[in-house]
């Protein structure tokens, strides 16, 4: 029986100057957002508009998201100790399945306000509520720029940049509804508008609720068909068996695979280079970087064995009963 570890490595000093830029980033975020969410929480309530406290209250979500975003990326660069083998990678995610139900928790308040506001309709002034989303409209996009670059490997900024983008999209509705409620007095329109928003950000908090549950429940990534990797590892001459295939993700960009393989008796630098082969070739196809693969030589099953007594000499036998 013969087992190996394979590790990806990766350039480390990259990764401290992106997270320092992610971190750098978030911070500038969190202290617009702060700013922007005091003028637009107290002008929405000068002004009556439900949007305008709908898309404040989302700023508040957006800001206890994000700092939980700072809060899990610091704990994720933290190295694997005593009892966290692992690190503490999952962190991100976890802070990425509340972000995405703080969206539906936002979206669900949001409806709510809104179907009260539709029973008792209030005086909205639109042109206070028309500057402070053109405002809002600016904070999101500077956010939305500095947040992009840092989300395609990392679920727990995926979540915050749809904070961010809700956002935008909440204040491209307000606009709308400011316009409306200014020109033609249809106050109708910012709580319609309220109910679009809310739409959107339930249906955007979805896919990254899912998306954390998979990782948390140790499915295999959907860009990963564990039928396939068995047939492809059963195609290396010499693999006879594969078991105990294991396939599942720590974070968003972190891929881990175990198996034992069951190969034809051979020797050990036989064993060593199979290895280097299905490394490679998991790493190349399925870019898996990160896998623990155990080898056990088979061996044909032996003859079944005779019953002693027939393994007695016939003539032997014979006497032993005339003797008797």
């Amino acid at each position: 029986m013969l087992s190996l570890q394979l590790c990806g490595c990766a350039d480390d000093s990259g990764k401290v100057v992106n997270n320092y830029h992610k971190v750098k980033n978030l911070w500038i975020i969190v202290g617009l957002l702060a700013v922007f969410f005091v003028v637009e929480w107290s002008v929405g309530l000068w002004s009556q508009s439900l949007s305008l406290q709908a898309d404040a209250g989302h700023i508040i979500s957006d800001i206890t998201a994000l700092a939980i975003s700072l809060l899990a990326s610091f704990l994720a660069q933290q190295p694997a100790k005593r009892k966290a083998t692992f690190g503490h990678q999952r962190v991100e995610v976890l802070a990425a399945l509340f972000n995405g139900l703080g969206l539906l928790a936002i979206a669900s308040f949001i409806t709510w306000e809104a179907i009260q506001r539709w029973q008792h309709p209030a005086t909205i002034l639109g042109l206070p509520m028309l500057a402070i989303a053109v405002l809002g409209l600016i904070v999101n996009l500077l956010n939305i720029t500095l947040l992009h670059p840092h989300t395609h490997d990392n679920l727990n900024l995926r979540g915050a940049l749809l904070h961010v983008i809700a956002d935008t999209a909440s204040s491209v509705g307000v606009i709308i509804a400011a316009l409306v409620v200014h020109l033609w007095d249809w106050w109708w329109a910012d709580v319609a508008i309220s109910l679009v928003v809310a739409t959107f950000t339930g249906l955007s908090a979805l896919p990254l609720v899912q998306e954390s549950l998979k990782i948390f429940l140790e499915y295999a990534p959907e860009s990963i068909d564990p039928v396939e990797v068995e047939i492809s590892l059963k195609s290396f001459p010499g693999v006879v068996q594969v078991e105990k295939l294991h396939i599942w993700a720590i974070s968003l960009d972190k891929v881990m695979l175990c198996a034992n393989l069951t190969v034809e008796s051979a020797t050990i630098q036989e064993r060593d280079r199979l290895l280097i082969k299905l490394e490679n070739h998991i790493q190349k196809t399925f870019k898996i970087a990160e896998t623990t693969l155990q080898l056990t030589s088979y061996r044909k099953p032996s003859a079944l064995p005779i019953h002693p007594l027939f393994n007695q000499d016939l003539v032997l036998m014979l006497s032993a009963n005339k003797t008797n």
